[in-house]
């Protein structure tokens, strides 16, 4: 395969190792959750909608972009390549390339899991380095101009979830045979696990608008982040079986579902990717243009880097200890990483 480079521009001072650093003045806070906000790194800018990330064995990461399709090659020196393109992506709205998952075994199967919008429908499929012809595990996702889901990730028991949006259509998030407006849980293979609420269907909870954050604790408790309509964005902890309300309920309040844990208006947040480290998850705002700082223990939530970057898109704590994220302005987009707190 032929690569192709990708230009990364030197957008500040640049100090030992070639990083361009992101150093916040002022009153700025520094440690919040346990990082560093005030000394950033930028590894790649230029970038066209970047949306999924997941490192590799060897700690550079693999993001994809929406529009054009690239899943490119990050590295923490700052070397950037696209690495493969997947032909049978249709971006439209909010559709296109989305998330992205390593195998948990990608030393040995070399695997990667991709989501993304195709002619009829939203589907996970595998691709690897060498060949990137998708081979569906999943299909028969609803697509939509909005609300397409997107998230994969790897559970800490071994299963790989799919995160899911109604696709403009609500009765999908209460009905049990959509796969519309779902967390769904499934075997690496594709095929369902047979601790399933239902054994026979990849739905692990329902009632979701359009879920794009997942993430877990090291105890294994799953938390996510979920776009609302006019009311409130939610932070959810995810259980089995259970249903979150939507189009029912909006945040709180709805008796026989399942309220959230944390609430914000859409101007403040909506919702994309999360994070957990320790007891703390991190939420990437898109219209916030913030990342929300939330503690699991019942504390407050936090913004911190409001407005120094516009929407953010995609958080993951790095193999390398740092917190690594994606922006998502549609022009001139970002791979940042921020520090542990000394």
């Amino acid at each position: 395969m032929r690569f192709r480079w990708v230009a990364v521009a030197v957008v500040a001072v640049l100090l030992g190792g070639g990083m361009a650093i992101l150093a916040g003045g002022g009153e700025k806070t520094t440690s919040v959750g346990g990082f560093d906000f005030h000394d950033g790194e930028v590894l790649a800018d230029g970038l066209d909608l970047p949306w999924g990330l997941d490192h590799l064995p060897d700690g550079s990461a693999l993001v994809t972009q929406r529009d054009t399709a690239e899943i490119l090659r990050v590295t923490p020196d700052r070397s950037v390549e696209v690495v493969s393109q997947i032909d049978e992506v249709v971006p439209g709205g909010e559709g296109g390339l989305l998330g992205l998952a390593v195998s948990p075994d990608y030393v040995t199967d070399g695997l990667i899991y991709v989501y993304y919008t195709a002619d009829e429908d939203n589907r996970v499929a595998t691709v690897t380095l060498e060949d990137a012809t998708p081979r569906p595990i999943i299909t028969g996702i609803p697509k939509a101009n909005i609300h397409n889901g997107g998230r994969v990730a790897f559970g800490p028991d071994g299963k790989l979830y799919v995160t899911t949006g109604d696709a403009a259509d609500t009765d999908h998030s209460q009905d049990p045979g959509s796969l519309g407006g779902k967390i769904l849980r499934l075997e690496p293979d594709g095929s369902i696990p047979a601790d399933n609420p239902d054994p026979d269907s990849p739905v692990f909870s329902l009632g979701h608008r359009n879920v794009q954050g997942l993430a877990w604790t090291d105890d294994g408790v799953a938390y996510a982040s979920e776009l609302g309509q006019n009311a409130y964005d939610e932070v959810n902890l995810i259980e089995a079986g259970a249903n979150y309300g939507w189009p029912i309920v909006e945040g709180r309040g709805g008796e026989g579902y399942t309220d959230p844990l944390h609430t914000w208006t859409p101007v403040e947040a909506s919702p994309s990717g999360a994070a957990v480290d320790s007891d703390t998850m991190f939420v990437a705002a898109l219209r916030g243009a913030c990342l929300w700082v939330v503690p699991l223990d019942g504390g407050e939530p936090q913004a911190v880097l409001a407005g120094e970057h516009g929407r953010l898109r995609t958080v993951e704590v790095g193999p390398d200890g740092w917190l690594w994220i994606t922006t998502s302005n549609g022009g001139d987009d970002r791979v940042m990483r921020y520090p542990p707190a000394e």
